[in-house]
């Protein structure tokens, strides 16, 4: 972006207001729920860390993206798992909450560490030796954790300090959030308004690939598996809808590039219609008493 005020302040304050929004909804019980639920925690999280960005690459590999810089911009999307939205879709599509909270918080964890990898990886194969600077893994993580997890950190501990605070606190600090990612999105574009309609054009069928495909394997691994129906719908809407804010945050901030930037928030966008046709189908079954929720 032009000045260094939106990629060095605004994006990594405003993402971490986001987390610190998500921090605020998680307790200490959301980590240890993954022993309620092994096989559905370890099915969401195989497909955010492991399965999304194998699919990610094989899809750029079937579409032969020419662009190589939005090619890595769709595989820094891939490497960030669901953020904070994740969970809301899966809130208003009568999934398991409390299942999605669960597998942000666990996933979020891990990506700190698995983000720099997928990318480091992926600026190798896309780009020549010479055209591009290897995110430092220490660096970044450091980095990431201060973006992300210390605000879910601060969050967690102003709710378990004051809880009334926090339940007061959740509605405007969503709103906020919501306002942010639409800035977030619409300034990423913005940066790149004269090319973005001619990457639209590139990356759009790959990002909407990628978003429908993983909402498949989520919902499909998940009844594999035998898990509930509403188990199932909240691992697909997590496997399937990827934290662009912090996608768009990496690419022009770490990696200042505002190209690959614009993958994330093409997908940003998409994702939207996707979770609107989801939400639409879950909560006519709960209507038509397919689904009891309890």
């Amino acid at each position: 972006m032009e000045t260094n005020f939106l990629t060095d302040l605004f994006l990594p304050l405003s993402l971490g207001i986001i987390m610190l929004g998500m921090g605020l909804s998680l307790s200490p019980d959301d980590f240890r729920r993954v022993v309620l639920y092994p096989k559905a925690a370890a099915v969401g999280v195989v497909n955010q860390i492991i399965v999304l960005p194998l699919v990610g690459f094989f899809l750029l590999w079937i579409f032969g993206l020419q662009n190589l810089e939005l090619a890595v911009g769709v595989m820094v999307l891939a490497a960030c798992p669901g953020g904070p939205t994740s969970n809301l879709i899966s809130h208003i599509s009568k999934g398991d909450t409390a299942l999605s909270i669960t597998l942000t918080a666990i996933s979020s964890l891990i990506a700190v560490i698995t983000i720099p990898l997928v990318i480091n990886l992926s600026l190798a194969h896309f780009l020549q030796q010479g055209e591009y600077v290897p995110l430092p893994v220490f660096d970044t993580i450091i980095r990431l954790t201060l973006i992300t997890l210390l605000p879910v950190g601060i969050g967690m501990f102003i709710r378990a300090k004051a809880r009334k605070f926090a339940n007061r606190m959740d509605k405007p600090v969503k709103l906020v959030s919501g306002i942010l990612l639409f800035v977030i999105i619409f300034a990423a574009i913005n940066t790149n308004r004269d090319i973005f309609i001619n990457s639209f054009r590139e990356v759009g069928l790959i990002t909407l690939s990628l978003n429908v495909v993983m909402l498949m394997v989520g919902f499909f691994t998940a009844r594999f598996w035998r898990l509930k129906l509403r188990q199932s719908i909240t691992i697909s809407i997590e496997s399937g809808i990827q934290n662009g804010t912090l996608g768009i945050m990496i690419a022009s901030t770490l990696l200042h590039n505002d190209v690959m930037a614009i993958s994330p928030a093409v997908y940003s966008l998409i994702m939207f219609a996707t979770a609107g046709v989801i939400i639409a189908w879950m909560n006519l079954k709960v209507r038509s008493g397919q689904v009891v929720v309890r």
